[in-house]
């Protein structure tokens, strides 16, 4: 015969999903960002930091925390997936193959996989976005090299597979 135990109620309970797994919460502002600069353009000159993407808190998306100070720039590029931003703060200029269009805080914009783009910061104050995009993980091809990467592909630490 097995002994019964008492079982202690609360103890009982299994955990709620959200006790079970870490807090999805990111706090961006703590993220430290990588300094990318163009080989062959002293404008284009950025920072950021992956907040999500496949495997690190995200399963089909990836989420880009970023800043460009005043005078810089992306750099012009295609993104293998969808991607929509969001502007936080400062004021800048989307730059498409079909325009020139003015961003602030508060603007959002969708980007078409493979259209090409570049966000240049036209205002006096840093300018800080987030951007989304609709995939686990995607490469980004910049028209110029990037640094320190020596490469004109970027993305998502997990594009290799």
């Amino acid at each position: 015969m097995i002994p019964r135990t008492s079982v202690n109620a609360k103890s009982a309970r299994p955990k709620s999903l959200a006790a079970r797994r870490k807090s999805p919460v990111v706090d961006s502002a703590r993220l430290p960002r990588a300094a990318v600069r163009g080989a062959g353009d002293e404008a284009v000159r950025w920072a950021g930091a992956f907040a999500s993407c496949g495997g690190h808190g995200a399963e089909q998306s990836s989420t880009i925390v970023y800043e460009i100070e005043p005078g810089g720039r992306l750099g012009w590029h295609t993104d293998a997936t969808e991607e929509t931003q969001y502007i936080i703060a400062g004021k800048g200029e989307l730059h498409m193959d079909d325009g020139v269009f003015p961003v602030g805080p508060g603007s959002v914009f969708v980007l078409p996989t493979n259209v090409r783009h570049d966000l240049a910061n036209t205002g006096s104050d840093t300018l800080r976005a987030v951007a989304f995009f609709s995939a686990a993980m995607f490469t980004q091809d910049f028209d110029d090299v990037m640094l320190p990467m020596k490469s004109h592909i970027l993305g998502t630490p997990n594009r290799e597979g």
